[in-house]
């Protein structure tokens, strides 16, 4: 008999299969997001050292503060604004996309979009 496969762990499925093609250097990090129903994350990631460089979330004390609920797009955009702007402050300009196996659309769309509206290029 056939196992049904939950949605979580088809999404984990497509990120290893992503993960074979996209990975993080030195000069050009990996932009990692990860997102789940009350708060959504983001690291990005030099994957040769094994180190996360800059991450924000909406669970970070400033945002916390601004967010009604930090499960939305608007929580989305002001992660990718800080993300972006800590980024910019280590000298990070340019970065990988890494979606985690989600669909491009809504809160991961929201994050990468502001992310890039505030100077990072992918």
């Amino acid at each position: 008999m056939i196992k049904k496969q939950s949605r979580n762990e088809l999404r984990k499925r497509r990120h290893r299969r992503v993960r074979r093609k996209v990975s993080g250097s030195p000069e050009r990090p990996r932009l990692n997001v990860f997102r789940s129903s009350r708060h959504i994350y983001a690291q990005v990631i030099d994957d040769l050292a094994g180190r996360t460089l800059v991450a924000a979330s909406s669970l970070d004390p400033g945002l916390r503060e601004q967010l009604r609920h930090g499960g939305n797009r608007e929580a989305a955009q002001k992660v990718g604004e800080l993300l972006a702007r800590r980024a910019l402050d280590k000298g990070i300009t340019e970065v990988v996309f890494d979606r985690g196996g989600y669909i491009f659309h809504g809160r991961v769309k929201a994050l990468a979009e502001a992310a890039r509206e505030n100077g990072l290029k992918f």
